[in-house]
């Protein structure tokens, strides 16, 4: 996710939320949204699955406070974010395009890091004097953060609720190797910028102050290059390929994004490096649910068992099943809460394994147990199990 975008989009709507909400009502229409929009229950629906990575998205920026604040911050500054407007419409006269650098990708391109982008952006805003100086904006040889990665990985049931390690391949902007960075061919350097004198910015007036963006003859770098390298057209920057082993911690969600500090894109003039986001997509599993922290599992037993009573075994996700007591007299899907047997959370507890009991009633009846069943009703027969409700519903 850019700059531009992170300004453009308006989080609150898209949940359906208004600015003052609080972190429960986010959470509240997110999750509501979630379900209605879940990949799972859409397959094949392309609109739905693209509204709810639109939905994840938005939670995550609105369910982090720093985030939040961030985002909130810069969309003031600008007019509600939209396109670079003012308050009273308008608009400041320059393109976004020139003031954002696009985001380096993974598999697809990442978000987060806005809060400092932005500060970099802004940092000359208010000098009213109407210039700058190398001091103050920076020139080529400042360091700059590297770009935040956006990348994907498809996860077992299982590897989400344990943990997992995983091979990820990264594609990112780093520094030419030819030119080791210059943007000049082999043997010959970059001059100085004769327009912003090396800063890489400049001063545009917009009456009450002056306003500082990117140079446009030297695209903010401060450096002119006249014979450019061949392998990066004089920019600098290449496209380079790495593999990382990232850690996947235990519990994450279908649709979640797990951030791995300082691995995104390297910085520039040793700078720091970005960071990395990892959308996880989890595989249903064949036997179990989940429910937040909580696995999900449905039990069948006998009639027999509901009845009289019985101990059954019940399979955990990992590990040998463990015994469960069944009262006698246990209706149809009832819930037994096994502790301790489901997601592991961020504190090392573990949630608990729901095992919802559904009573199987036989196809075929061989003649022995078909007269047992025909002396049970004639005993039985007494006792309407619809008496009740056919009274309450006369009474209505």
């Amino acid at each position: 996710m850019s700059t531009k975008d992170y300004l453009e989009k308006d989080y609150y709507a898209v949940l359906g939320v208004p600015k003052t909400a609080t972190a429960d009502e986010i959470k509240k229409a997110y999750r509501k949204l979630a379900r209605q929009y879940h990949p799972d229950t859409n397959q094949g629906d392309a609109a739905k699955e693209a509204k709810f990575k639109e939905i994840s998205e938005a939670n995550d920026i609105l369910s982090d406070t720093k985030r939040r604040k961030e985002y909130d911050e810069a969309r003031t500054l600008f007019g509600s974010g939209v396109g670079g407007q003012r308050p009273g419409g308008g608009g400041f006269p320059f393109d976004f395009g020139d003031l954002f650098g696009g985001t380096a990708t993974g598999q697809q391109s990442g978000g987060g890091g806005a809060g400092e982008r932005l500060g970099d952006l802004f940092g000359g805003l208010f000098n009213r004097g109407g210039t700058t100086t190398a001091g103050r904006t920076g020139g080529a040889t400042r360091p700059r953060r590297g770009q935040d990665i956006e990348s994907e990985v498809t996860l077992t049931f299982t590897e989400a609720v344990e943990g997992s390690t995983v091979s990820l391949r990264l594609t990112s902007s780093a520094a030419c190797k030819s030119c080791n960075g210059t943007g000049a061919k082999a043997g010959t350097t970059p001059r100085v910028c004769p327009t912003c004198e090396g800063t890489g910015a400049a001063s545009r007036n917009l009456g009450n102050f002056a306003f500082s963006e990117p140079c446009r003859d030297c695209k903010g770098r401060g450096l002119i290059v006249d014979d450019p390298c061949p392998d990066c057209d004089g920019s600098g920057r290449a496209k380079s390929t790495r593999t990382i082993q990232a850690r996947i911690p235990a519990g994450v969600a279908d649709g979640q994004r797990v951030k791995l500090k300082a691995k995104g894109a390297p910085g520039e003039n040793g700078g720091p490096a970005g960071d990395l986001y990892i959308v996880t997509h989890v595989k249903p599993h064949a036997v179990f649910g989940r429910t937040g922290d909580n696995l999900t599992i449905t039990v069948p037993v006998t009639f027999t068992e509901a009845a009289l009573g019985a101990e059954i075994k019940v399979p955990i996700l990992k590990g040998l099943p463990v015994t469960l007591r069944i009262p006698a007299g246990t209706p149809n899907g009832r819930t037994f809460r096994v502790r301790g047997r489901g997601v592991t959370r961020k504190d090392g507890t573990k949630g608990d394994l729901l095992a919802s009991v559904e009573v199987l009633v036989p196809e075929t009846l061989d003649e022995k147990s078909r007269d047992l069943l025909t002396e049970f009703s004639t005993a039985t027969a007494g006792d309407d199990p619809r008496a009740e409700l056919i009274q309450r519903a006369r009474s209505e």
